[in-house]
């Protein structure tokens, strides 16, 4: 089991880097600015309850709740744009796409018109874009009429997705790029947390499910939910985060035998891929112990959303590399017991607000839960 979480954080001298990848925008490891995504239901800043009740922690059973039914604002998403919003999740559900699409088409909206039907904007508009997509009638998507409706729209968002080869296993960003050929395609992944949680309280959880219509279920153990989040590795939870025994334990210490792969738990780049404090590795390539301080071998993804994951004791020189971008699910190393540690487990940590101090830590059982993406048991 990790003794890491007693010890002091990570303690290379990282440096910055700025890669344009599918994210938000330049990645800074040791910026601890910005506000923290909503990926909390509360997150959210609220919903009205004073129209009608939704439920965010099924799997997407009963299907989306009706766009006609008298739906409250949610956050920063007034009547209007949750109408909407309820309108491509219901048409991405009658045309049998698995709600992964469901997420994309939310956050593409999200990004092109605030969830807004936009008509023609005079001198602000871009080219003759219209609609929630932004859609343009020159480039054959439909008449004007046809793009601002929502339904309509949302159809053909669906059905150019569809036809790209392997969307689902792409990031978000790379998923709504294929369809919108934007200008600015890093835009579209800091909406992936907020569409997330939309589709889960509009539709009953679905952002934690696979499959799609009568086959719509729970994610299982090493499977990627609709909300692009994965375990990442098939494990028991050990030691807790922040337990009373260990309360500077930052993350979860996932059971598991030397050498089962690690796998990224989100899409992300890859920001760190060191052994802690030794740039040789060579006080990695052993077994560590209780008191020997430091993560081992370790690797740092930094999510959309300001979200960023680390993965400790790693085995052996980690397969990810600095700058690598990678998928849900990519292996990215292997379990060990490298730094300070006492048996072969993967310490795990989730962090918000692009802070890899503690400050920045939560804990990653009940925010992978929220993403469908259990840690308990690993079944």
């Amino acid at each position: 089991m990790s003794d890491y979480g007693d010890a002091p954080r990570p303690r290379l001298r990282i440096r910055r880097v700025a890669l344009a990848v599918a994210l938000t925008a330049t990645l800074t490891l040791l910026c601890c600015g910005g506000t923290v995504s909503a990926f909390f239901l509360g997150g959210l800043g609220g919903v009205d309850d004073n129209t009608m009740t939704l439920s965010a922690y099924g799997c997407g059973e009963g299907g989306p709740v009706s766009a006609d039914g008298n739906l409250p604002a949610i956050g920063p998403y007034g009547k209007v744009q949750v109408r909407n919003a309820a309108v491509i999740i219901n048409v991405g559900s009658k045309l049998g796409v698995p709600p992964r699409g469901w997420v994309v088409a939310v956050a593409t909206a999200m990004q092109e018109s605030r969830l807004s039907n936009l008509g023609f904007l005079g001198d602000r508009n871009d080219h003759d874009s219209l609609g929630l997509f932004q859609q343009r009638p020159s480039m054959g998507w439909g008449t004007p009429e046809q793009l601002q409706d929502p339904e309509y729209a949302s159809t053909k968002f669906y059905e150019k997705l569809i036809t790209v080869a392997g969307w689902e296993d792409m990031s978000l960003t790379a998923a709504a790029q294929a369809v919108q050929r934007s200008a600015y395609p890093d835009a579209y992944a800091k909406h992936e947390p907020i569409a997330t949680q939309i589709v889960n309280l509009l539709a009953n959880g679905a952002a934690r499910a696979i499959g799609s219509g009568a086959d719509l279920r729970c994610a299982a153990a090493g499977e990627v939910a609709a909300s692009g989040w994965t375990i990442p590795v098939k494990a028991m939870v050990g030691s807790g985060f922040r337990t009373p025994e260990r309360p500077d334990h930052d993350g979860v210490d996932l059971i598991v035998s030397k050498g089962a792969p690690i796998w990224a738990a989100s899409s992300g780049i890859v920001t760190v891929a060191a052994c802690d404090n030794d740039a040789s590795g060579r006080s990695c390539n052993v077994d560590g112990y209780p008191g020997k301080l430091g993560c081992g071998w370790f690797v740092e993804v930094q999510h959309a959303g300001n979200l960023m994951t680390r993965y400790c004791h790693m085995v052996e020189r980690p397969s990810a590399k600095v700058g690598d971008v990678v998928n849900a699910g990519q292996v990215i190393g292997r379990v060990g017991s490298s730094g300070n540690s006492s048996g072969p487990h993967l310490h795990f940590e989730v962090h918000t607000n692009n802070d890899r101090s503690s400050a920045g830590a939560v804990n990653p059982v009940s925010f992978m839960k929220d993403q469908g993406a259990s840690l308990d048991g690993g079944q």
